[in-house]
């Protein structure tokens, strides 16, 4: 059995119970075939980076699948015929997390929040490389010989 990760995008226009069933639907194909899904997230309603089929938001799902390709396939195929489906991508892993993805552990969060968890850590990257170039000499820095100065 090989491990596959998968993300689909749904229409805007569909609701929140009407994503979670289309979710029960996908995990019932995957099981129909034999997979396993180990992990199911529902990450809601967010925003598109650009217009897909004149739709500026989708219902992003998060599935953790374990089974064999020709389950993955008769999935995708699936999916490539079903109306409320925008995207969907679906790779191989070696491994899944089995902690809360990013998406979930920062729901609680305002963006501002995120985004200084973000800065504070640059930051300290930034001033580790900094300690590391600290110890160059000025005799390091001076021009080659045979320059005029």
């Amino acid at each position: 059995m090989q491990l596959y990760e998968s993300v689909v995008i749904a229409r805007q226009d569909i609701s929140v119970t009407q994503a979670e069933a289309l979710a029960d639907d996908l995990s019932k194909i995957l099981e129909d075939n034999g997979a396993k899904v180990l992990k199911r997230e529902n990450w809601g309603l967010r925003g598109l980076a650009y217009r897909i089929k004149k739709n500026r938001k989708g219902h992003y799902l998060l599935f953790n699948i374990e089974g064999e390709p020709n389950a993955i396939s008769d999935y995708e195929r699936r999916m490539r015929i079903m109306e409320q489906v925008l995207r969907y991508l679906t790779i191989r892993v070696e491994e899944h997390n089995e902690d809360d993805s990013i998406i979930i552990s920062n729901r609680g969060k305002t963006s501002s929040q995120a985004d200084s968890n973000n800065a504070e850590s640059e930051i300290k990257q930034n001033t580790e490389k900094h300690e590391e170039n600290k110890d160059v000499s000025k005799a390091d820095l001076s021009p080659p010989k045979g320059e005029n100065q």
